[in-house]
């Protein structure tokens, strides 16, 4: 396995920054000698041109620097989502606690002192490199599960876009009622991926065009589980896998798989859970039309009422919904309907 790793990051990019053309000569024939490919940079704006063109495995940052400084620019690539995984080295003759503290709150993930020791440089960037190596498989991974999760959200052609939709409208509401960052990204991953339990769920029951019989509706219920399951051996999918087994559970405990109730569900849960309700409900379905925005929101403030869920989440969530509407954001598809009102259908499955 070792072998392997290293050669999968023999030929990595790296990024040399420093305005001193001796320092970076030298750098860059160390980091050759290994076998990587190099490229630099003589300020933090060149930098961040050479990254926004094509971003590096690695980057090798002076502190001291024209026009924008190293901390400068570490900041602002660790502050960006397409390069915060980055690994980047910072390189001083401040050796000092206080720039080191400074590299720390920076983003920095490594911090070497000048002169540079070469065995030290070249273990640090070998190690580095094989961390990268490692979540960018995991990255991958997510790929392939958002892939199959649209890929299922399509086997249904009522809800093609459903898991971007949940997962718009549940950031949305995640950053309203104030979650951390951390949280609104857990709720993000979690929303999209929230039916990707799904893929172990028979057409015939998933795609059928009615309610759904005793046996049926225990088979539909257990795609929290499957989907649960599927992550649970990613390691950074925890938080996610929590949301996606718990987006049916009620307040109440009468949700589903775990009948969990109130505080054991987590917040992040309750949110994908309520935007997936109210998703279902302003979609056509095969059982129903789509109804508007004012009957969906009657029904969560109902639902909020029987104690199923947080009226703290509903009531913002509703008023965010009217302001898109107002904006023109998007309105719930309404179908024809009878002119004698029936209850709306709802399948406990949500989207």
């Amino acid at each position: 396995m070792a072998n392997a790793t290293r050669v999968s990051t023999r030929n990595a990019r790296i990024l040399i920054v420093d305005d001193n053309p001796a320092n970076v000569e030298l750098l860059t024939a160390v980091m050759q000698a290994e076998g990587y490919e190099v490229a630099s940079a003589s300020d933090g704006l060149e930098a961040l041109q050479h990254v926004a063109a094509a971003a590096p495995e690695l980057i090798l940052l002076d502190v001291m620097m024209p026009r924008r400084d190293g901390y400068a620019v570490c900041r602002e690539l660790k502050q960006q989502r397409a390069t915060r995984l980055v690994p980047i080295v910072l390189t001083t003759a401040q050796g000092d606690e206080d720039h080191r503290l400074k590299g720390i709150e920076a983003g920095a993930d490594d911090f070497l002192t000048k002169p540079v020791s070469h065995a030290e440089l070249r273990a640090r960037v070998r190690s580095l490199l094989k961390l990268k190596a490692f979540t960018d498989e995991l990255e991958h991974a997510e790929v392939v599960f958002r892939a199959l999760a649209q890929t299922i959200a399509t086997r249904d052609r009522y809800t093609g876009s459903h898991c971007e939709r949940v997962a718009a409208a549940a950031v949305a509401l995640a950053e309203r009622v104030g979650l951390p960052g951390p949280e609104v990204e857990t709720t993000a991953r979690g929303a999209f991926l929230h039916d990707l339990g799904k893929v172990g769920i028979p057409d015939a029951v998933l795609l059928k065009p009615g309610p759904l019989g005793t046996e049926e509706r225990a088979v539909i219920e257990q795609h929290p589980v499957i989907g649960a399951d599927l992550l649970r051996p990613l390691k950074t999918f925890q938080g996610v896998t929590t949301v996606i087994r718990q987006h049916h559970e009620r307040l109440d405990g009468s949700g589903y798989p775990d009948r969990l109730r109130r505080d054991a569900i987590s917040l992040p849960a309750q949110i994908v859970g309520l935007v997936d309700v109210y998703e279902a409900l302003t979609t056509t379905r095969p059982y129903r039309p789509a109804l508007p925005h004012s009957e969906a929101a009657a029904i969560l403030r109902e639902e909020a009422a029987k104690g199923w869920r947080d009226p703290d989440l509903v009531e913002p969530f509703v008023a965010l919904m009217e302001h898109r509407g107002a904006r023109g954001v998007r309105r719930p598809p309404v179908a024809r309907r009878p002119t004698r009102r029936k209850k709306a259908v709802v399948r406990s499955s949500g989207g």
